[in-house]
């Protein structure tokens, strides 16, 4: 794609996710779907990425069944459920750093590697998951053809993502089975879903599973890319931090695990975050679908 703005412009139109669609990277043309005209349309996915992801997770909802799922999502990363694990998600990246050590790594999989560990411990919890290697190898190869033309032919990507969809939506209904007899009330996403006064079925549940993992993986790995990224290019910054944890560690007495507590005593550390989320692009792109048919820049513009 990155000789398509030369060739066609800053807009084109294309049907290469298997429906007409207009793929736009202007600055003026995004502020005028997402802001100024941004009532002429609709956040969407072409059907594509509902039959990988699951009809049923919460981006292809809107009304009253999104509005009970954005609360029971939301819930599960509150923080009263999240301050017990803090110990847990630092335990997962330094022992990532350890693998790292003398090797050149590509520092944006390596982040989606982490964010994807800490997603199932928020989903799951501490407890073992049954056939957990089976899960991520399973959700890597749907990711893999995530973008790829939606062929389901034997050998293409998409046909190779769908099976792995099917095998990975049997992993949750085992997972979800195990939990729904040990009735567990567990403070994770899981827990959340299946909480019995909101009765989703097993396959809401898993769908919104799916879901969770593929909207959180990617946009976390950005950030932290981004951050890493800004603070190598400030060192001043990078040592602030630096000292900023040192003075914490020394009040408490040398060597200590991460608990929420800390977490709150960090506001350098958050504001690198706050920056880094105000400047940086988090996302790469994103579906709109217009209401109604809209104009840029005149018919002359292709659009």
């Amino acid at each position: 794609m990155s000789s398509s703005p030369p060739r066609f412009g800053s807009i084109l139109k294309t049907h290469i996710l298997g429906c007409p669609c207009v793929m736009i990277s202007s600055p003026e043309a995004a502020k005028l779907v997402l802001v100024t005209r941004a009532h002429l349309f609709k956040p969407t996915f072409p059907a594509s990425k509902e039959r990988m992801l699951g009809k049923q997770a919460i981006f292809f909802h809107q009304g009253d069944y999104h509005t009970k799922l954005r609360k029971l999502v939301l819930r599960a990363f509150m923080p009263e459920s999240i301050r017990t694990i803090v110990p847990d998600i630092e335990s997962i990246a330094v022992g990532m750093m350890k693998s790292w050590e003398g090797q050149l790594i590509n520092t944006f999989q390596e982040m989606k590697t982490y964010a994807f560990n800490v997603a199932l411990l928020s989903i799951f919890g501490k407890e073992e998951v049954l056939n957990r290697e089976d899960l991520k190898k399973c959700y890597y190869i749907l990711e893999k053809g995530y973008n790829s033309m939606p062929i389901n032919l034997p050998g293409t990507l998409f046909h190779k993502s769908m099976k792995a969809r099917k095998e990975l939506a049997q992993i949750l209904a085992n997972v979800i089975s195990i939990q729904r007899q040990m009735k567990h009330n567990q403070r994770n996403l899981l827990g959340s879903l299946m909480s019995d006064k909101e009765g989703l079925t097993d396959e809401q549940v898993a769908d919104n599973i799916i879901g969770v993992i593929f909207a959180a993986r990617d946009t976390t790995a950005s950030v932290l890319t981004w951050i890493l990224k800004y603070l190598a290019e400030n060192p001043s910054v990078l040592q602030s931090c630096h000292e900023q944890e040192e003075i914490m560690r020394e009040k408490c007495g040398g060597e200590k695990v991460l608990v929420w507590e800390d977490t709150k005593k960090m506001p350098i550390t958050s504001r690198v975050i706050q920056e880094t989320l105000r400047v940086a692009s988090i996302l790469s792109f994103t579906f709109r679908e217009a209401v109604e048919d809209v104009e840029f820049e005149g018919p002359e513009s292709g659009s």
